[in-house]
């Protein structure tokens, strides 16, 4: 039997808090749902508006970056931002965060199939090591996947010898994005936007070691097994793999 109403007022804030007071109304709805109480979606969203609680609104903007392009692969993925099974497609790319000493370059990749973290690394320098690093995590994580494309910017970290040299020997084929398009990786965009507008961007560092830390956080102990994606059924990363058995 669902819980009664007023059990439901008294705890429709919990997620909110929980998710850092980033999710919007239907997202708690969701986590409401999962927790067996019963409250329909238009009341959150007027209970969100009578306490003056929203979802922090997304940056729009993309980071540009006009270092030298060498084209090496074509662009297989196509947009084709989904998978019908874990480790057949696996986007990257970095991005870097402000500290009072300086930028913290952050590398992600990210498996299709679940939209999970699966590799990452942080670095205070704009290296082929730093992509290298975050790619070497997710083989190990995920074992040596059989037949997985990797796809990525044109950046020269992924044209580098030393980045093309880790997934020739690990059987990775290689998509790259048209030169200057970052629509052709915009799941990977829409990963670092969540993440800047959720976390990052609310944030002031002193230190490289306080950035890191905090998205350490963000993905290992939010990302991946609490946020939910509207892509997934409004479950976590962590989840969607559990569901489908594959965690």
């Amino acid at each position: 039997m669902a819980r009664a109403r007023p059990q439901a007022d008294s705890n429709w804030e919990v997620p909110t808090v929980s998710s850092y007071r980033t999710y919007g109304a239907r997202r708690v709805w969701h986590d409401l749902l999962a927790e067996g109480l019963s409250c329909g979606l238009h009341r959150i969203e007027r209970l969100m508006r009578v306490h003056g609680l929203r979802a922090r609104p997304r940056r729009r903007g993309l980071p540009k970056d006009d270092g030298l392009r060498s084209v090496i692969a074509d662009n297989i993925l196509d947009r084709q931002f989904t998978a019908e099974a874990p480790n057949q497609r696996w986007i990257a790319d970095f991005t870097y965060i402000w500290t009072a000493e300086g930028w913290l370059y952050v590398a992600v990749v990210i498996d299709l199939f679940s939209r999970r973290v699966v590799g990452w690394s942080m670095s205070d320098t704009m290296t082929a090591q730093l992509v290298t690093d975050a790619l070497m995590m997710a083989i190990w994580r995920r074992g040596k996947p059989d037949a997985l494309l990797h796809h990525s910017d044109q950046g020269s970290q992924y044209t580098s010898e030393q980045f093309q040299r880790l997934m020739a020997d690990n059987g990775v084929t290689c998509s790259m994005s048209r030169s200057g398009n970052v629509w052709d990786n915009a799941a990977m965009e829409s990963f670092f936007s969540s993440m800047k507008t959720e976390r990052i961007g609310r944030k002031t560092y002193r230190t490289r070691n306080h950035a890191k830390a905090d998205v350490f956080d963000y993905i290992e102990r939010f990302y991946n097994p609490t946020r939910r994606h509207s892509t997934l059924g409004y479950l976590s990363p962590m989840d969607f793999e559990r569901q489908a058995h594959v965690a």
